[in-house]
């Protein structure tokens, strides 16, 4: 078994501010949209529909800067993001040209 990281020894990016549903959250350069909403200490609007972690499966879709169904373990925060996980996300079409 791999030995456990303590997470209070790793270093991460600059600090900055997003918006989740209107709240501000800090977030940091270098890590994904996803992992921003998995470290939040209010529970009032948690992300916890990440399932693959790596943009394969629709699991953890949200709507940022107006643009909805974004996945957010692919998408990097940066200062001033907006981001909406209040809503339904729908599948995109089997069919996308018709």
């Amino acid at each position: 078994m791999p030995p456990f990281i303590r997470t209070s020894i790793l270093k991460r990016g600059e600090p900055f501010e997003i918006l989740v549903n209107g709240r501000p959250v800090t977030a940091f350069a270098g890590e994904s949209v996803a992992a921003a909403l998995l470290a939040r200490t209010d529970d009032s609007s948690r992300h916890s529909n990440l399932f693959c972690g790596m943009g394969a499966c629709f699991g953890c879709l949200v709507t940022v800067d107006g643009v909805p169904n974004v996945r957010s373990c692919a998408t990097l925060v940066r200062p001033g993001l907006c981001v909406e996980t209040r809503y339904t996300a729908s599948l995109p079409s089997a069919n996308a040209n018709g």
